[in-house]
């Protein structure tokens, strides 16, 4: 292809990547390190309570936000460096912590809180999506071909369900009087609260994000099913290689490139969990990293947003996609070179 067709084809998307991708993540670069606040300005205020012959007064002086001519307050934005990041990653306080040996204590700390509960739902739930995804394609596969379509379209419906309903649903079978929490607790004859200890509702968001995702994982896996060279496996049938030995040095091999696709999508996705936060009403037990950057962007009660800490926020989580990215798409590019 020459040149210059390659680049009628690629411009556009380039482009479109450049204005909504690169330059939104440099704008959130740049204010990370500037801090936007209105300026205050000094007043006397007089107050007067009656009194004979003559009220009494005093003046004190307060602070108030400057208006300028439109009524609208006066801000100022200031370079502060890497400040946000230390006012969010607060390194005095984990010192602290690491030198007391006090978990407890560095999880008082809202960002590693967050990051404690990201990294964990992220690797727990990448495995059980992987096994469960090709454990449903392969029954499927050997499944009587009349039984195929019935079962492919329930197995897909969870990932039909939009996230945050599909999370409420779940919430309220669990909530309060729900059905499956007065079945618990009829079963158990004890009272039972799901909503009010975090390993529970971190137990719930696990258990929805996997029943959620694992659809997608089932249908890459069975397309890569169809294209498992079958002299191959009939070849291994008559070396008398069982279901497993085939599985595992067959078919596994095979779907490697699809289980590494997956891996990437399933980390990209499930680093950014928002939406069970939300669902499950979690903030008071669990929070996310990306939770943590709406609640730094949502207005104080005074109407002020922390916009550098929610913009620091969204850069370490950036980075720590980047970080659990390098060991897939290293693997990826080796077999891409070794397969030239």
């Amino acid at each position: 292809m020459k040149f210059r067709t390659f680049a009628a084809f690629v411009a556009p998307s380039l482009f479109m990547m450049i204005l909504f991708i690169a330059v939104p993540l440099v704008s959130v670069l740049i204010q990370s390190f500037y801090v936007t606040q209105p300026v205050y300005e000094r007043i006397e205020v007089e107050s007067c309570t009656p009194g004979f012959p003559q009220p009494v007064c005093t003046t004190r002086t307060s602070s108030r936000p400057m208006l300028d001519e439109g009524g609208d307050v006066v801000t100022q934005t200031q370079f502060v460096g890497l400040q946000s990041y230390r006012n969010l990653i607060q390194p005095d306080r984990v010192r602290a912590a690491l030198a007391a040996g006090s978990w407890d204590q560095l999880m008082t700390i809202d960002f590693w809180r967050a990051l404690r509960f990201t990294l964990f739902f992220t690797l727990i739930t990448l495995p059980m999506v992987i096994v469960l995804g090709l454990s449903i394609a392969l029954a499927v596969n050997n499944a009587v071909h009349s039984l195929r379509g019935p079962v492919i379209f329930i197995s897909l419906l969870p990932f039909i369900i939009t996230p945050i309903i599909g999370g409420l649903s779940i919430r309220w079978l669990f909530i309060g009087d729900g059905i499956l929490t007065s079945g618990l607790e009829w079963l158990l004859a004890r009272n039972i609260s799901m909503f009010s200890q975090a390993w529970t509702l971190e137990l719930m968001m696990i258990i929805y994000r996997v029943w959620h995702v694992a659809p997608f994982a089932f249908v890459i896996f069975y397309a890569g099913l169809q294209t498992v060279n079958q002299d191959t496996l009939e070849s291994a049938i008559i070396d008398g290689a069982n279901r497993w030995e085939r599985l595992r040095y067959v078919i596994v091999p095979h779907l490697m490139p699809l289980i590494i696709f997956i891996a990437l999508i399933h980390l990209m996705d499930c680093y950014r969990v928002f939406e069970e936060i939300i669902a499950f009403s979690s903030q008071s037990y669990v929070i996310s990293l990306q939770w943590l950057t709406y609640d730094l962007l949502s207005p104080d009660q005074a109407g002020n947003r922390a916009i550098s800490r929610a913009s620091a926020s969204a850069m370490l989580t950036m980075v720590g996609i980047v970080i659990l990215l390098i060991w897939p798409l290293r693997r990826t590019w080796r077999e891409h070179k070794g397969s030239h």
